[in-house]
């Protein structure tokens, strides 16, 4: 079984939202820092949010879109995405980091796990 667990993906039309989930089936999630990264066909996953040391961060391509959010009692980390665009689309996978050290939240080798991701496509 997959250690992180993304759903919530689909198809919308642009200006659409979606609200994509990550959980952990297995144990609980990191207190350190979680992220989501985006890929498309052809290119390396790209950052889009993180939430570390309390604080958030945002890619600049989706900054005031999308908001990242914990929810504890549900062992769960969601990605609240609104008013996408055609270039949005691309499969979005969730990220942990475990371990403590550093602040490189916006690489993908910073991260100890992955899921397997969620597609999300979006027409214009």
């Amino acid at each position: 079984q997959a250690l992180l667990v993304e759903s919530g993906g689909g198809r919308v039309q642009a200006g659409g939202s979606l609200r994509l989930s990550c959980t952990a089936p297995l144990r609980t999630l990191s207190a350190h820092a979680m992220g989501w990264f985006r890929q498309t066909p052809g290119k390396e996953r790209e950052f889009i949010a993180s939430a570390f040391g309390g604080a958030t961060y945002y890619a600049d391509s989706v900054k005031d879109r999308f908001t990242i959010s914990r929810v504890h009692a549900n062992n769960s980390v969601y990605l609240q995405v609104n008013n996408l665009k055609p270039e949005d689309s691309g499969v979005y996978y969730c990220a942990e980091r475990r371990s403590y050290g550093g602040n490189w939240y916006g690489q993908a080798s910073w991260y100890d796990y992955w899921g397997r991701g969620t597609q999300v496509t979006v027409s214009s």
